[in-house]
This record gives structure tokens, C-alpha cells and sequence, in this order.
């Protein structure tokens, strides 16, 4: 096994980079990769989980904010395609038969697993069955297009301090392991505030860590990056969690500063959407946190690949 220890996402994206480049070759399904079988990365502080890396590599925070919301409501709805159009290609019927969010939250229809695992540590704090599952060999043997990269999470609680686990199958270094850790590390920190505990080490375990040979020439240009900010706090207690997620998917403000984050990211984006470029800037500009530049930055990348002037600044933006 070979291991990877950061404080934030950036470092930890820097390291298993150049890991992944490092890997042999393989082609599954005829896609040429560089895969290293067996990793594991550690996070010591979860909250610094979003990637800032321009301008080798830009994310969409307005995704993975909508991911995020998406997953934790149990959703496979479409409305995801608003924020990322190329999902449908992984679609059947519409649906995104590997989504996370029913199996996390309503598996078999009845089971809300992420409300097990908080129950189940606090009636037990030294408990080892804390999981949640995702993947489902008896759905995921029928062939649909998407199938579940992650296995599962396990969540440790040791010392007054909340450890998490992944384990997944594959990770695309390149493209979907930021997102990825952007999500799983929201999921820790809410779960450790629903327990009224500290956060501890975030842990990812990775089957076939690998990047794809048509993002190296990207990879290379990765020559400086800057160490992820913490995020604002999003501990909320679980009594009308639900709804609280309702509320950032209709852009609404929710009175939590930390989710009013979320929410504004995705009110910047509907902007931007509608053709209203100038509004959607300056509220970028007036986010508090890391998620405010990197939606800048991200705008950015946008006129650039649209041939498009950037916006003068205005009063506001930063």
C-alpha cells in the first residue's frame, strides 16, 4: 500500500498526481490510464477541502455544491444535469442508476443510513458497524451506465474525535477525485457535529488510483498551488436537516452562514445561466470563503473558453 498524508485538498491533490502519473499502464473499457493499485491518502484537516489550483486545474464549486446537496438529500432527481450536463452520458432512461443519494438515504426504499450511523455511535461511541454502503451487487450487475466508484464509508469515533473512511473501487485523480473529497468531507463534518464531537483524520482508500493519458499534458503544467483554506463551518443540528437542503436548492437564504455559502454559490451560477454575467460576478465576489474566488476563478475559465472578455470589476468583487 502506498500512502499519502496532507493538511489540505491541494497538497493531497499535488501528491497522488504525481503518484498516478508515476502508475502503469492499463486501458479498461479502451480508455488509456496510468493506474497505482492500492493507495491511501489521509486528511488531517477536512474542512480544507476545496481544490484552488488555476489555472492548471479549475472546478466548478456551483457542482460540487450541488453534488453535495443532491447526495445528501437522497436524490437522484435530474436537476444535477443543470449543474453538469455531461452527466447524462452515464444516464439510463434519464436516471443516474449509481446515484449515491437513494442508497445512502432511503436504501431499499426504507432505510436511511446516514440516520443509522449517528444512532448507532450514539448508542455505542466504540462502535465498529457505523457504515454506509453504496455499492449494490444486485443492481450493479444489470449494466447500466453508472455504477458506483465508492464502496462505502465507515466512521470511527476515538477519543472524542470523529475518523472517516472511504473505500473506493477507482478514482480518477484528474477530474473526479476533488469533487469526491469535496463531498465525503461535508458528510464527515455533519456527522461529527451530529454527534457533538471534534472532527479527526479524514481516510481515503483507493482500489486503482489512476489518471486518464489525455489529462497528462494538464497534470504537467501543475507547477505551483495554493494550500486550501478552511471552509466556513456547516454543522447543523440534524432536526430539519432535510428542509435546510430544500432551502440551498431553491437558492433560498437559510440563516446558517456557512450553508448561505452553498446557497449563494448556487444563486451566482442560475445567474451566470440566464445570461446575467455582471450580477453573477459581483455576488461571487461577495462570498464569504474559499467557494467566492474559486467561482470567480471559474467564471473566468468560462470566457476564456468562450473566447469572452472577463467582466470589468465592479463594487464588490474580489
Amino acid at each position: 500500500m502506498t500512502s499519502l498524508t496532507a493538511d489540505s485538498v491541494a497538497e493531497l491533490f499535488v501528491g497522488a498526481i504525481a503518484l498516478a502519473k508515476s502508475g502503469e499502464r492499463v486501458s479498461p473499457r479502451g480508455m488509456a490510464t496510468r493506474e497505482v493499485l492500492d493507495v491511501h491518502m489521509r486528511l488531517t484537516r477536512p474542512r480544507a477541502r476545496l481544490l484552488y489550483a488555476p489555472p492548471s486545474r479549475i472546478l466548478n464549486p456551483a457542482f460540487a455544491v450541488a453534488e453535495t446537496v443532491w447526495i445528501l438529500s437522497g436524490s437522484d432527481d435530474p436537476w444535477i444535469f443543470d449543474y453538469n450536463r455531461r452527466l447524462r452520458q452515464y444516464a439510463d432512461d434519464g436516471v443516474l442508476r449509481g446515484a449515491y443519494g437513494p442508497r445512502m438515504r432511503k436504501w431499499a426504499g426504507t432505510v436511511d443510513q446516514l440516520s443509522r450511523v449517528v444512532e448507532i455511535l450514539k448508542e455505542d461511541p466504540d462502535s465498529r458497524r457505523a457504515v454506509i454502503q453504496l455499492y449494490d451487487p444486485a443492481r450493479d450487475a444489470a449494466g447500466h451506465k453508472d455504477v458506483p466508484c465508492t464502496l462505502g464509508f465507515r466512521f470511527y469515533l476515538r477519543d472524542g474525535r470523529l475518523h472517516m473512511s472511504t473505500t473506493m473501487r477507482g478514482q480518477d485523480v484528474w477530474i473526479g477525485m476533488p469533487y469526491d473529497l469535496f463531498f465525503y468531507t461535508i458528510l464527515h463534518e455533519l456527522v461529527a457535529g451530529w454527534l457533538g464531537v471534534e472532527l479527526g483524520d479524514f481516510h481515503h482508500h483507493v482500489g486503482s488510483l489512476h489518471i486518464y493519458e489525455e489529462h497528462l499534458a494538464r497534470a504537467e503544467e501543475l507547477t505551483s498551488i495554493v494550500t486550501s483554506s478552511q471552509m466556513p463551518d456547516l454543522t447543523t443540528p440534524w432536526k430539519d436537516f432535510d428542509d435546510l437542503l430544500d432551502q440551498v436548492k431553491a437558492r433560498d437564504v437559510t440563516g446558517h452562514p456557512g450553508w448561505d455559502t452553498m446557497a449563494e454559490t448556487l444563486r451566482s451560477y442560475h445567474l451566470w445561466k440566464e445570461g446575467r454575467r455582471e450580477p453573477a460576478t459581483r455576488l461571487a465576489g461577495k462570498i464569504d470563503g474559499p467557494l467566492g474566488p474559486a467561482m470567480t476563478a471559474w467564471y473566468d475559465e468560462l470566457n476564456r473558453r468562450s473566447g469572452t472578455a472577463p467582466q470589468p470589476a465592479t463594487a464588490g468583487t474580489r
